[in-house]
């Protein structure tokens, strides 16, 4: 097979005037301009593909970056104590004692998995754990945070049935434990599900790794899998694009995964890192080589000199343009000094990893890369990978969100009526977005590597980090899009004081944030102003908490047609526990214990599940966040697990109180009889408010009765309003336990369980058995 042509640097000098597809590779007309200003010249073919992936919305965040800075300006020294890595690196990292530090990080892979659900799935996890190796870490878990269309549209079951096979594939073989997420079903997301991945890795203070190629004469190696004709484009067309009406046409564009693969690369990366034998490395995700050898010169202030016939092809036809556009999975590349590169190479060898020795480092500040001796990129690599284009996209006030705010819940129909309230509670537990996700999550392995201290249904997933002294972290990610949509600022800071909350209630210290911001088009004024709020609602709640967000991801073009879909910024917060023999369960496992309920409950109904489930209702304005209580509430739930005075705790969101009561008693079959009269008296509220509001800061808890007296008085101490608003109960022997509320209706645990596990399985099929004990 003959060698294809290059468009040289020379040839295109000879020929300025060639045209040249840039509109196709997604550049407008004045995106290309600039190029040819900053070259002073045409770009070549391959200077055109790299500056097209490098310069889209996906790796360049052109539509964000000037509301992303926003993080980095408000910041405290509380936010700094414990960050070592933030923002810009492939993941932050966080100091969490003992030497130990954790990097997480959350990213999209939206668009892939609407395509070509397995594998859009599959990779989006392959590429986020690539983020948590090139950090120097050893991956310990992930979570999903997986949006679907409406669950009854026939479409959904497409999407849904790939995707979760996708993640349990790819993770399952990796062995690496699920330890939680979000799934969520909405119309609104029907043409554009979003598949966020979220991977967290453990690695020693002295381990940490950065993309920074320095020291002239260093060599640029690429190692992993060969590169194929898959994910091209992927981050220009793909990824920072919407769908056409005509539906999925871009198949080439989705990437291949091979877990087998990477599950060498994480074991031989760990070894190199061991031996000390790489200065520097970058996974290939997103834009394959033309990022990581453009990000890793950019960043470390050097040039880089590359031989690109030196990449090892599963597909001897693709072009330069191709292989420097290429998405193929399991790739690495690393900086390696000359005296090691034996040494490394005896490792790669060992681990049966194909590599290649591309170029080197130089010290001319130039990013060169040869065809077979003849020159067809010269760059400067800071152009292509730091500084793209940066847009002040117009922002306008939604037209219609007056209109939305006016429309409150507080008008829909409460009722008083036992029978009435029953049923919405059933209804509402039965919901799909309420139910139980046992169809999704016994896909996964969730125990697998030993070190899994909670995982789902719990309220966070927990991760032993340290054997001997139990030091342990934490993890949740929350959003609620309808708050979102309502009031994209409060819905943020409602995001954020979920997950923080949710971190809290298991008894870890939540520390640090990572997100995932999906939106609609940035080109959709209304689109950019909800951006906009949501990134100041966040970076203020971050500051007002001081959690600092270490990094994440963007992504932009998430509709169908005109219509975008809600404003979905997935937070992660990260919780560090000193012990995590010590953790706080969601549900109760003993009877004779009083429930206490932490906070206060308001008519708080707009966007709520309630309103949602019983009258397909979505207007009026989210709940009211109160940062400084959740700061409270938190210490609060860390000051009791430390004296050991509560048994549970399970945080109060989407469902309020009827949704957290029905999962505190299934959860480990133990019933209880509770009060709403209490509630309704001290808080001015009706019933079906008392049970299905959504108010903040709540938080029920489950407390042995020998450690009363100390628990009042430790919430009396810090000033939180606690209400006793019943006890745990078993049934006698030989009847069912049941969840009663006293005055108003009772439920036997087996009805609830049986109305909550009903949902999935009768849109999706048999739930699987269970895959780890």
């Amino acid at each position: 097979m003959s060698t294809p042509v290059a468009d040289t640097v020379q040839n295109a000098v000879a020929t300025p005037e060639k045209e040249q597809p840039y509109a196709a590779l997604g550049l407008k007309p004045d995106e290309y301009d600039k190029i040819r200003e900053i070259l002073g010249r045409r770009p070549t073919s391959g200077e055109l593909a790299m500056y097209s992936v490098m310069w889209s919305e996906h790796c360049s965040y052109k539509s964000s970056k000037i509301y992303l800075r926003r993080f980095g300006q408000k910041v405290s020294d509380e936010m700094k104590e414990r960050l070592m890595v933030g923002m810009g690196q492939n993941a932050g990292v966080v100091d969490v004692g003992e030497g130990w530090a954790v990097t997480f990080k959350v990213e999209s892979h939206n668009h892939p998995s609407y395509i070509e659900p397995f594998q859009g799935a599959a990779t989006g996890v392959g590429g986020i754990v690539r983020d948590i190796i090139s950090m120097g870490a050893r991956p310990v878990a992930v979570m999903d945070q997986l949006r679907f269309g409406d669950i009854d549209d026939p479409d959904t079951a497409r999407v849904v049935h790939g995707v979760v096979s996708g993640i349990s594939f790819y993770a399952n073989c990796l062995g690496l434990p699920n330890i939680g997420g979000e799934t969520v079903f909405d119309k609104v997301y029907q043409g554009n599900p979003l598949v966020n991945a979220l991977a967290v890795g453990v690695l020693r203070h002295e381990d940490i790794k950065l993309a920074n190629a320095t020291g002239a004469g260093n060599k640029v190696v690429l190692f992993g899998a060969r590169t194929g004709g898959d994910g091209i484009g992927g981050a220009s067309i793909l990824a920072s694009d919407t769908f056409a009406d005509g539906g999925p046409t871009k198949r080439p564009a989705v990437q291949v995964g091979d877990p087998f693969a990477e599950k060498v690369l994480i074991e031989c990366c760990l070894e190199l890192y061991q031996g000390e034998l790489v200065e520097a490395i970058q996974d290939l995700g997103a834009a394959g080589i033309s990022c990581a050898t453009s990000e890793l010169a950019a960043n470390g202030g050097s040039g880089m000199r590359v031989d690109l016939e030196k990449v090892l092809l599963r597909d001897p036809s693709l072009t330069p343009e191709e292989i420097l556009m290429s998405e193929s999975q399991e790739r690495m590349m690393a900086i390696v000094a000359p005296e090691k590169l034996d040494a490394f190479l005896a490792v790669v060898q060992k681990w049966d990893v194909e590599t290649s020795v591309l170029g080197e480092v130089t010290g001319d500040g130039r990013l060169q890369i040869f065809w077979h001796g003849e020159q067809i990129v010269d760059v400067d690599p800071s152009t292509v990978a730091v500084d793209g284009p940066v847009y002040e996209r117009p922002v306008a006030y939604p037209t219609w969100i007056d209109a939305l705010h006016d429309d409150s819940a507080a008008a829909l129909e409460r009722s008083d009526d036992p029978e009435v309230l029953r049923t919405q509670f059933l209804q509402l537990l039965g919901s799909p977005n309420l139910a139980d996700t046992s169809w999704v999550t016994n896909q996964y392995d969730y125990y697998v590597m030993g070190n899994t201290a909670l995982s789902f249904p719990d309220d966070a997933g927990m991760i032993r980090v340290d054997e001997e002294s139990g030091l342990g972290f934490a993890i949740a990610t929350d959003c609620n899009g309808r708050y979102c949509q309502l009031d994209p600022y409060a819905g943020a800071q409602l995001a954020l004081a979920e997950a923080y909350r949710n971190v809290a209630v298991t008894g870890a210290q939540p520390t640090a944030v990572t997100d995932c911001l999906n939106f609609g088009s940035p080109e959709n004024p209304e689109v950019m102003w909800q951006f906009g709020q949501a990134v100041d609602g966040l970076a203020d709640a971050c500051f007002e908490l001081g959690v600092p967000v270490t990094g994440g991801n963007v992504s932009f073009y998430n509709q169908t047609g005109d219509q975008p879909i809600f404003p979905t910024p997935v937070v992660g917060v990260l919780g560090i526990i000193d012990d995590v023999a010590r953790r706080i369960p969601s549900g109760w496992q003993d009877a004779g214990e009083n429930i206490y309920l932490l906070g206060t409950t308001s008519t708080e109904l707009d966007g709520s599940a309630w309103a949602d489930t019983v009258h397909g209702h979505l207007g009026g304005r989210p709940p009211k966040v109160d940062l400084a209580g959740e700061k409270t509430l938190a210490g609060l739930l860390q000051a009791a697990r430390d004296e050991m005075l509560v048994s549970s705790a399970h945080d109060l969101s989407a469902g309020g109180l009827a949704q957290a009561l029905a999962e505190a008693t299934t959860r480990f079959g133990v019933g209880a009889r509770v009060w709403l009269r209490e509630i309704m008296e001290r808080d001015g509220v009706d019933a079906a408010t008392a049970l299905f509001s959504e108010s903040t800061g709540r938080v029920i808890v489950s407390v042995p009765r020998e450690e009363d007296v100390k628990f009042r008085g430790l919430c009396e101490g810090r000033g939180y309003p606690v209400l006793r608003i019943g006890v745990t109960d078993s049934a006698p022997e030989g009847e069912q336990s049941s969840l009663e509320i006293q005055d108003v209706f009772s439920i036997p645990v087996p009805e609830l369980r049986r109305v909550a596990k009903a949902t999935l399985p009768a849109a999706f099929g048999p739930i699987v058995d269970e895959v780890s004990a």
